[in-house]
């Protein structure tokens, strides 16, 4: 039996999956301020704001914004560690037993079909159910984070007090992805994290990738650069694009989603289409328009 000491002490599922997004926290926005700090044409062109915008329009110094995210993660690491006390070292899986009883209920359930396709229990067990439980869980944290989010802004008391913190920085980037009023980010990230990996039944293995990715969308969602490759941004019409809008003055009460995906903002009718343009784009439009005139003449 593993105690409690032993639980946070050494390298395992429950320790990896608080440590883990905070590693890919750093590592990501150390990568993209080694990119603001090499500017780089070819990076450079990928921009939403130019370099100056980031220090004329943002209203807080980087020390601070650091000092924020480092106290957000600590409480998180301490929210972390009360799940974990209370749920205690998970079991090790019996794949094999687990595997037994998929078999057992497609075959009593779904026999035909079993005897089509015989790797469809495998293939439930493996691939399909984790999936539907990853999927699960990025609705659970996205509808959390909606609603919260819209309420701060609805709420102007509340805004002043504890939301405004976030839009200090109207130009964002990577490092202040978690730049927040430390009752928004226990109650936003945090306990919104914890609340999707509960209700939607995750293992503790799972529990490392869906913390870590939440993070990694989180801080590319933040990044400020348009990369053509980024394969979040490809995937996920909910980006950098779509979330830089919102930190805009004419986006303000636009475009609460996060960190996923544009349902609820579709649903209930704060949409807007995103504006922001990287500088290659905006070059390459109004060269575009440009040539339109010449024609038109």
């Amino acid at each position: 039996m593993v105690t409690t000491f032993e639980m946070l002490t050494t390298w395992n599922p429950v320790t990896a999956s608080l440590l883990s997004p905070i590693l890919v926290y750093w590592i990501a926005s150390g990568f993209f301020a080694f990119l603001h700090w090499l500017n780089s044409p070819f990076f450079e062109k990928y921009r939403i704001h130019s370099p100056e915008e980031v220090t004329k329009r943002n209203r807080v110094p980087h020390l601070a914004v650091f000092r924020a995210v480092v106290f957000q993660q600590f409480c998180e690491i301490v929210v972390g560690v009360a799940l974990a006390i209370f749920e205690g070292y998970p079991e090790p899986v019996n794949h094999q037993l687990q595997l037994l009883r998929y078999q057992s209920f497609f075959e009593k359930y779904f026999s035909s079909l079993v005897q089509a396709l015989p790797f469809l229990p495998s293939l439930a067990y493996n691939c399909l159910v984790p999936l539907f439980q990853y999927m699960f869980a990025f609705f659970i944290i996205d509808t959390w984070q909606y609603f919260w989010h819209r309420y701060l802004h609805y709420n102007k008391k509340l805004y002043n007090m504890i939301h405004a913190h976030h839009h200090r920085l109207q130009v964002p980037y990577a490092m202040g992805a978690l730049y927040n009023h430390p009752f928004e980010g226990l109650i936003l990230d945090t306990f919104g994290a914890g609340v999707a990996y509960l209700v939607a039944g995750l293992s503790p293995n799972q529990a490392i990738v869906f913390f870590t990715l939440s993070t990694l969308k989180t801080v590319d969602d933040h990044c400020g650069y348009l990369f053509p490759y980024d394969p979040l941004q490809i995937f996920f019409a909910n980006n950098a694009r779509y979330h830089d809008l919102h930190h805009q003055p004419y986006g303000f009460q636009k475009n609460f989603s996060q960190p996923f995906f544009t349902f609820w903002d579709h649903v209930l009718g704060t949409y807007m289409a995103p504006k922001a343009e990287s500088m290659i784009e905006r070059k390459i439009r109004g060269a575009n328009n440009t040539l339109d005139v010449k024609k038109v003449n």
